[in-house]
């Protein structure tokens, strides 16, 4: 079919075969491209998500080593001590 967009040549390789065969029927797309269109846009939303994530985590690491957030150490090393005791 033409169309202006960029087109992208996939190869399935076993990997990715595999993959594909364990989408539940139910959620198969009209056609295989389709459905790794769609499974490639799930994953760049997961991929921004962990990123996000990860930004988060860091600026409140940061915000713990500047003083900005309060956070009290000799708490967390009494957790630690139980766990060790419990294992």
């Amino acid at each position: 079919m033409a169309t202006s967009l960029t087109r992208v040549q996939v190869t399935v390789d076993a990997e990715l075969a595999d993959a594909l065969a364990h989408v539940p029927a139910g959620h198969v797309s009209r056609s295989r491209s389709r459905l790794i269109r769609d499974l490639a846009l799930r994953g760049a939303q997961a991929e921004r998500e962990d990123r996000e994530r990860h930004e988060d985590a860091v600026g409140y690491l940061r915000g713990i080593a500047e003083g900005d957030i309060d956070y009290d150490f000799e708490a967390l090393r009494r957790i630690h001590r139980e766990r060790e005791r419990s294992v």
